[in-house]
Protein backbone atom coordinates (compact mmCIF):
# COMPACT_ATOMS: atom_id res chain seq x y z
CA UNK A 1 0.00 0.00 0.00
CA UNK A 2 1.18 3.68 -0.93
CA UNK A 3 1.75 6.38 1.79
CA UNK A 4 0.66 9.29 0.76
CA UNK A 5 3.12 11.35 2.89
CA UNK A 6 6.58 9.47 2.29
CA UNK A 7 7.50 12.45 -0.11
CA UNK A 8 6.59 15.29 2.98
CA UNK A 9 9.70 16.25 4.53
CA UNK A 10 9.49 15.92 8.82
CA UNK A 11 7.84 18.46 10.58
CA UNK A 12 10.67 19.64 12.45
CA UNK A 13 12.40 20.47 9.31
CA UNK A 14 9.79 22.39 8.03
CA UNK A 15 9.58 24.40 11.62
CA UNK A 16 13.21 25.02 11.55
CA UNK A 17 13.08 26.82 8.11
CA UNK A 18 9.86 28.72 8.48
CA UNK A 19 11.45 30.22 12.47
CA UNK A 20 15.01 30.73 10.73
CA UNK A 21 13.23 32.14 7.72
CA UNK A 22 11.23 34.56 9.84
CA UNK A 23 14.22 35.64 12.41
CA UNK A 24 16.57 35.95 9.34
CA UNK A 25 18.76 33.90 11.67
CA UNK A 26 19.83 30.09 12.91
CA UNK A 27 20.48 31.32 16.29
CA UNK A 28 17.42 33.13 16.65
CA UNK A 29 15.66 30.39 15.28
CA UNK A 30 17.62 27.92 17.57
CA UNK A 31 16.41 29.68 20.25
CA UNK A 32 12.83 30.20 19.56
CA UNK A 33 12.76 26.80 19.47
CA UNK A 34 14.81 25.79 22.20
CA UNK A 35 17.48 23.77 19.68
CA UNK A 36 21.50 24.27 19.37
CA UNK A 37 22.29 26.49 16.09
CA UNK A 38 24.21 23.69 14.78
CA UNK A 39 20.07 21.78 15.12
CA UNK A 40 18.45 23.95 13.20
CA UNK A 41 21.68 24.08 10.88
CA UNK A 42 21.16 20.24 10.36
CA UNK A 43 17.79 20.22 9.64
CA UNK A 44 17.80 23.01 7.18
CA UNK A 45 20.10 20.81 5.59
CA UNK A 46 18.77 17.62 5.15
CA UNK A 47 14.87 19.35 4.19
CA UNK A 48 17.30 21.76 0.98
CA UNK A 49 18.81 17.81 0.38
CA UNK A 50 15.27 16.28 0.48
CA UNK A 51 13.67 18.95 -1.48
CA UNK A 52 16.82 18.98 -3.88
CA UNK A 53 16.92 23.04 -3.43
CA UNK A 54 18.69 25.69 -1.75
CA UNK A 55 17.01 27.76 0.60
CA UNK A 56 19.20 29.79 2.59
CA UNK A 57 22.18 31.40 0.77
CA UNK A 58 24.67 31.47 4.18
CA UNK A 59 26.40 34.54 3.92
CA UNK A 60 29.60 35.40 6.98
CA UNK A 61 27.11 36.97 9.30
CA UNK A 62 23.87 36.51 7.71
CA UNK A 63 21.41 33.98 5.99
CA UNK A 64 19.10 34.93 2.78
CA UNK A 65 16.38 33.21 1.34
CA UNK A 66 16.90 31.97 -1.98
CA UNK A 67 14.19 32.49 -4.80
CA UNK A 68 13.10 28.87 -4.16
CA UNK A 69 13.10 29.97 -0.21
CA UNK A 70 10.79 32.97 -0.47
CA UNK A 71 8.40 31.61 -3.35
CA UNK A 72 8.26 28.62 -0.44
CA UNK A 73 7.77 30.80 2.53
CA UNK A 74 4.48 31.43 2.42
CA UNK A 75 2.97 28.65 1.30
CA UNK A 76 4.53 27.04 4.66
CA UNK A 77 3.70 29.86 7.37
CA UNK A 78 -0.45 29.61 6.17
CA UNK A 79 0.14 25.69 6.29
CA UNK A 80 1.99 25.69 9.80
CA UNK A 81 -0.59 28.91 11.05
CA UNK A 82 -3.29 26.41 9.66
CA UNK A 83 -2.13 23.28 11.68
CA UNK A 84 -1.65 25.25 15.13
CA UNK A 85 -5.37 26.97 14.56
CA UNK A 86 -7.22 23.92 13.97
CA UNK A 87 -5.15 21.70 16.81
CA UNK A 88 -6.25 24.48 19.21
CA UNK A 89 -9.78 24.73 17.82
CA UNK A 90 -10.06 20.74 18.27
CA UNK A 91 -7.92 19.72 21.31
CA UNK A 92 -7.75 22.62 23.36
CA UNK A 93 -10.49 21.34 25.91
CA UNK A 94 -8.04 21.23 28.76
CA UNK A 95 -7.75 25.02 28.33
CA UNK A 96 -11.41 25.87 28.32
CA UNK A 97 -11.43 27.98 31.57
CA UNK A 98 -8.73 31.16 31.37
CA UNK A 99 -7.43 32.87 34.46
CA UNK A 100 -6.87 36.67 34.13
CA UNK A 101 -4.68 38.78 36.78
CA UNK A 102 -5.74 42.10 37.08
CA UNK A 103 -5.83 44.98 39.11
CA UNK A 104 -9.19 45.39 41.24
CA UNK A 105 -9.74 48.93 39.83
CA UNK A 106 -9.12 46.94 36.17
CA UNK A 107 -11.62 43.92 36.73
CA UNK A 108 -14.44 46.71 38.54
CA UNK A 109 -14.43 49.23 36.12
CA UNK A 110 -13.47 47.16 32.77
CA UNK A 111 -13.94 43.72 32.76
CA UNK A 112 -17.12 43.54 35.15
CA UNK A 113 -19.09 45.76 33.12
CA UNK A 114 -18.05 44.68 29.43
CA UNK A 115 -19.29 40.89 30.74
CA UNK A 116 -22.21 42.17 32.13
CA UNK A 117 -23.03 43.30 28.66
CA UNK A 118 -23.21 39.53 27.68
CA UNK A 119 -25.59 36.83 28.35
CA UNK A 120 -24.48 34.18 30.09
CA UNK A 121 -24.54 31.37 28.06
CA UNK A 122 -22.09 33.45 25.82
CA UNK A 123 -19.70 34.54 28.46
CA UNK A 124 -16.20 33.12 28.44
CA UNK A 125 -15.52 30.70 31.52
CA UNK A 126 -13.02 32.84 33.54
CA UNK A 127 -11.32 33.13 36.82
CA UNK A 128 -10.08 36.54 37.72
CA UNK A 129 -7.72 37.31 40.05
CA UNK A 130 -6.56 40.05 42.26
CA UNK A 131 -3.39 41.03 41.74
CA UNK A 132 -1.76 42.60 44.39
CA UNK A 133 0.14 46.11 44.39
CA UNK A 134 3.48 47.13 46.12
CA UNK A 135 4.66 43.43 45.29
CA UNK A 136 7.44 42.29 42.69
CA UNK A 137 5.39 39.91 40.52
CA UNK A 138 8.78 37.83 39.74
CA UNK A 139 8.30 36.14 36.64
CA UNK A 140 4.91 35.61 35.10
CA UNK A 141 2.91 33.03 36.48
CA UNK A 142 2.26 30.45 33.74
CA UNK A 143 -1.23 29.67 32.91
CA UNK A 144 -2.29 32.93 33.36
CA UNK A 145 -3.45 35.67 31.37
CA UNK A 146 -2.07 38.88 32.41
CA UNK A 147 -3.67 42.72 32.73
CA UNK A 148 -0.29 45.18 33.18
CA UNK A 149 0.02 48.56 32.78
CA UNK A 150 2.75 50.05 30.67
CA UNK A 151 4.07 51.33 27.27
CA UNK A 152 4.28 48.01 25.35
CA UNK A 153 7.21 45.49 24.80
CA UNK A 154 6.23 42.54 26.91
CA UNK A 155 7.64 39.10 26.28
CA UNK A 156 4.42 37.31 25.98
CA UNK A 157 3.20 36.27 22.10
CA UNK A 158 0.21 37.79 22.75
CA UNK A 159 -0.25 41.18 23.41
CA UNK A 160 -2.72 43.92 22.96
CA UNK A 161 -3.41 47.57 24.42
CA UNK A 162 -7.00 47.43 26.42
CA UNK A 163 -7.69 51.12 25.83
CA UNK A 164 -5.87 54.16 24.19
CA UNK A 165 -5.15 56.08 27.42
CA UNK A 166 -6.87 59.45 28.52
CA UNK A 167 -7.01 61.72 31.46
CA UNK A 168 -8.99 64.70 32.56
CA UNK A 169 -9.90 66.09 35.79
CA UNK A 170 -13.03 64.76 37.33
CA UNK A 171 -15.56 65.81 40.05
CA UNK A 172 -19.05 65.06 41.46
CA UNK A 173 -21.68 67.47 40.43
CA UNK A 174 -22.36 68.48 44.27
CA UNK A 175 -18.82 69.07 44.64
CA UNK A 176 -19.18 72.12 41.95
CA UNK A 177 -21.79 74.41 43.64
CA UNK A 178 -20.60 77.54 41.29
CA UNK A 179 -16.88 77.34 42.36
CA UNK A 180 -14.08 77.25 40.10
CA UNK A 181 -12.56 73.77 40.22
CA UNK A 182 -9.27 74.64 40.11
CA UNK A 183 -9.59 75.90 43.88
CA UNK A 184 -11.24 72.68 44.66
CA UNK A 185 -9.56 69.69 46.76
CA UNK A 186 -7.62 67.29 44.68
CA UNK A 187 -7.17 63.81 45.26
CA UNK A 188 -4.07 62.45 44.20
CA UNK A 189 -3.14 58.67 43.00
CA UNK A 190 0.16 57.00 43.57
CA UNK A 191 2.05 54.35 41.22
CA UNK A 192 2.94 54.76 37.95
CA UNK A 193 0.05 56.33 36.18
CA UNK A 194 0.39 59.89 35.07
CA UNK A 195 -1.70 62.51 37.84
CA UNK A 196 -2.29 66.22 38.91
CA UNK A 197 1.86 66.82 38.21
CA UNK A 198 2.12 65.71 34.31
CA UNK A 199 -1.69 67.47 33.68
CA UNK A 200 -0.19 70.70 35.31
CA UNK A 201 2.35 70.33 33.14
CA UNK A 202 0.56 69.74 29.99
CA UNK A 203 -2.34 71.98 30.36
CA UNK A 204 -0.41 74.69 32.33
CA UNK A 205 -2.50 74.74 35.18
CA UNK A 206 -2.08 75.71 38.81
CA UNK A 207 0.15 73.05 40.28
CA UNK A 208 -1.65 73.97 43.67
CA UNK A 209 -3.57 72.92 45.72
CA UNK A 210 -1.46 69.76 46.91
CA UNK A 211 -3.69 66.64 46.93
CA UNK A 212 -4.57 66.29 50.69
CA UNK A 213 -6.49 62.59 50.14
CA UNK A 214 -4.17 60.05 48.42
CA UNK A 215 -4.64 56.33 47.16
CA UNK A 216 -3.14 53.52 45.68
CA UNK A 217 -6.04 52.27 43.72
CA UNK A 218 -7.99 53.70 41.12
CA UNK A 219 -11.37 52.54 41.77
CA UNK A 220 -10.91 53.65 45.40
CA UNK A 221 -9.75 57.18 44.12
CA UNK A 222 -13.03 57.05 42.19
CA UNK A 223 -15.07 56.49 44.56
CA UNK A 224 -13.74 59.62 46.73
CA UNK A 225 -14.50 61.48 43.74
CA UNK A 226 -17.92 60.08 43.50
CA UNK A 227 -18.51 61.32 47.12
CA UNK A 228 -17.70 64.51 46.40
CA UNK A 229 -14.17 64.86 48.13
CA UNK A 230 -12.32 66.23 45.50
CA UNK A 231 -11.28 66.48 42.01
CA UNK A 232 -9.58 63.73 40.56
CA UNK A 233 -7.46 63.50 37.09
CA UNK A 234 -9.35 60.14 36.33
CA UNK A 235 -8.73 57.82 33.63
CA UNK A 236 -11.80 58.27 30.97
CA UNK A 237 -12.02 55.14 29.53
CA UNK A 238 -12.37 53.53 33.13
CA UNK A 239 -15.12 56.42 34.23
CA UNK A 240 -17.55 55.80 31.00
CA UNK A 241 -20.59 54.70 32.66
CA UNK A 242 -19.79 57.23 35.70
CA UNK A 243 -19.68 60.08 32.83
CA UNK A 244 -22.70 59.01 31.41
CA UNK A 245 -24.69 58.57 34.32
CA UNK A 246 -23.73 62.13 35.81
CA UNK A 247 -21.67 60.72 38.92
CA UNK A 248 -19.17 62.27 37.70
CA UNK A 249 -18.66 65.39 35.50
CA UNK A 250 -15.80 66.20 33.47
CA UNK A 251 -14.16 69.62 34.13
CA UNK A 252 -11.64 70.40 31.15
CA UNK A 253 -11.83 69.77 27.62
CA UNK A 254 -8.21 69.50 27.89
CA UNK A 255 -7.03 65.71 27.39
CA UNK A 256 -4.01 64.14 28.62
CA UNK A 257 -2.89 60.98 26.68
CA UNK A 258 -0.13 59.12 27.84
CA UNK A 259 1.84 57.01 25.84
CA UNK A 260 1.08 54.24 29.19
CA UNK A 261 -2.14 51.95 29.49
CA UNK A 262 -3.16 48.77 29.81
CA UNK A 263 -2.61 45.65 28.05
CA UNK A 264 -4.05 42.11 28.06
CA UNK A 265 -0.90 39.46 27.79
CA UNK A 266 -1.06 35.90 27.53
CA UNK A 267 1.24 32.89 26.03
CA UNK A 268 1.07 30.64 23.15
CA UNK A 269 0.80 28.30 26.27
CA UNK A 270 -2.24 29.74 27.92
CA UNK A 271 -4.76 30.23 25.40
CA UNK A 272 -5.50 29.05 22.04
CA UNK A 273 -5.73 31.42 18.61
CA UNK A 274 -9.14 31.13 19.11
CA UNK A 275 -9.47 32.03 22.83
CA UNK A 276 -7.12 34.94 22.07
CA UNK A 277 -9.13 36.27 19.77
CA UNK A 278 -12.10 36.29 21.60
CA UNK A 279 -10.66 37.92 24.65
CA UNK A 280 -9.30 40.88 22.46
CA UNK A 281 -12.32 41.09 21.01
CA UNK A 282 -14.11 41.30 24.43
CA UNK A 283 -12.15 43.32 26.00
CA UNK A 284 -9.82 45.61 24.18
CA UNK A 285 -10.80 48.86 22.35
CA UNK A 286 -8.56 51.17 21.70
CA UNK A 287 -10.59 54.09 20.27
CA UNK A 288 -10.32 57.42 21.82
CA UNK A 289 -12.53 58.73 23.89
CA UNK A 290 -14.46 62.14 21.87
CA UNK A 291 -13.29 65.69 23.50
CA UNK A 292 -16.33 67.26 24.48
Amino acid sequence: MNNRHTDLPPLEWVRAFEAAARLGSFTLAASELGLTQAAVSQRIGHLEARLGAALFLRQARRIILTVEGEAWLPFVTEALRSLQQSTDDLFSTGRRRIAISASTSISELWLVPRLAGLAAADRPDLSIRTMVLNIDPGPPEPQVVRIRYGVGGWAESYRAPLYAEALAPVAAPQLLSGRDWRDLPRIGLTGPRAGWKEWCAASGGPATPQPTLRFDSFAVAAAAARAGLGVLVGSLPLLTRDLADGSLVRLSSETLRPRETYWLLAGTDTVSRRQWDRLTALFCDVSRPSDP
